[in-house]
């Protein structure tokens, strides 16, 4: 698949500390305590919507929520830092993308961003690693030769009126399971199918600390972020206005 002849459009954060209007921050506030835990209560945790598709509510801690929003805030940083990627037909996306393990430039991946600055891509952290393949364990989608060996993560981040078009994750030769962390704002999920993009969808509700697995049958179904609800995000986990995407998947390439 091509891609554009243009850059993307790196996003230079505030400092620490500060919050303005338009802008992206990425401040902390040190002194706010998440409340214990981060599961739902009275209903249903885990839920099946489609084949191969598995949602679970609260399967981060508030704790763990906490920590990925710091950990993105250093990801974010240049060199190969956050910006808005930028589509092969000149389009710039509205959400805020950073990757690790792999740089990936619509619609290709390298290892370094060739789309910024050049610089090489960060690692893809153990605790990532290690965190999605208990995602998958939890959920129990397949995976091909019962193991899961993660090489990449996709990180965006949604400001508002932010969205993410229906697409097929194409560019990935592998059969295994795509592992999404929702952290911040709320968000509409929709999946269409694995050879078409119209209706019927099947929309699902993510919210702050929500896992949702898909692989097997529909490892490469059509799903994008149509909606993200403003001001749904929990007060203490100081995430700016939008919604947190923490996408990690095995290429299965070289």
């Amino acid at each position: 698949m091509r891609t554009s002849p243009l850059g993307g459009v790196p996003v230079v954060l505030p400092p620490a500390g500060t919050m303005r209007t338009g802008q992206l921050s990425l401040c902390l506030d040190v002194d706010a305590t998440p409340p214990a835990g981060g599961g739902p209560s009275g209903e249903e945790r885990l839920t099946r919507p489609l084949p191969d598709v598995v949602h679970i509510r609260g399967w981060l801690t508030a704790t763990d929520q906490r920590a990925l929003v710091e950990h993105f805030r250093r990801w974010a940083l240049p060199p190969a830092g956050l910006r808005h990627p930028r589509v092969p037909t000149g389009h710039v996306m509205s959400v805020q993308s950073v990757c690790l393990g792999r740089h990936w430039r619509p619609y290709a991946y390298s290892y370094t961003a060739d789309d910024t600055d050049g610089a090489p891509v960060k690692p893809l952290p153990g605790h990532l690693i290690e965190r999605s393949r208990r995602a998958v364990d939890d959920t129990g989608v397949p995976t091909p030769d019962g193991r899961y060996e993660p090489d990449a993560a996709i990180v965006n981040f949604y400001g508002p009126a932010a969205h993410l078009g229906l697409h097929q994750d194409g560019e990935e030769p592998s059969d295994a399971p795509v592992v999404t962390l929702s952290l911040g704002d709320t968000c509409i999920f929709r999946l269409a199918g694995v050879d078409r993009r119209t209706r019927p969808f099947t929309d699902i509700e993510l919210r702050s600390g929500d896992l949702l697995v898909f692989g097997g049958f529909n490892r490469r179904i059509y799903h994008g972020v149509p909606k993200v609800f403003d001001g749904t995000a929990p007060s203490w986990l100081d995430l700016p206005p939008g919604r947190l995407s923490i996408t990690v998947r095995e290429t299965g390439l070289p």
